[in-house]
């Protein structure tokens, strides 16, 4: 793969909580970094539950993918990474009403902690532009 990497975190999405872009993109290739569920206009997250919190960050990758070129229609892989994987279900629920019929290669990864205080989930993705 050649190309030069191209860092960007777009508007309208969280603020990095870290020294970090949230989108990385060489080429056709783009990975977005993991993203909890937080409402970018309030700093707080979106819902006290892992359904509110999966919808936002779909929402977000929505947001991400846009700004260079690409849409949840060009997802190749999402990691998820739960602090409880008795919210499994509740997650799955709200990623089946935003991704309907796609269904990209999926990993769930139960963590002992994650960095964003309160936060139930985060996910990752790779995903390819268009064109």
């Amino acid at each position: 793969m050649t190309g030069i990497i191209q860092f960007s975190t777009p508007p309208n999405t969280m603020k990095p909580i870290g020294p970090y872009s949230h989108i990385a993109k060489v080429g056709h290739f783009i990975t977005i970094g993991a993203v909890a569920g937080v409402d970018p206009v309030t700093g707080r997250l979106a819902g006290p539950n892992a359904a509110a919190q999966t919808l936002q960050i779909l929402d977000s990758f929505e947001i991400m993918l846009s700004s260079v070129g690409s849409d949840l229609s060009h997802v190749i892989h999402i990691n998820v990474f739960l602090k409880d994987m008795r919210d499994f279900e509740e997650m799955n629920t709200a990623y089946v009403s935003k991704m309907g019929a796609r269904k990209p290669a999926r990993t769930a990864i139960a963590v002992v902690d994650l960095p964003k205080s309160g936060a139930l989930l985060t996910m990752n993705l790779t995903a390819v532009s268009e064109g």
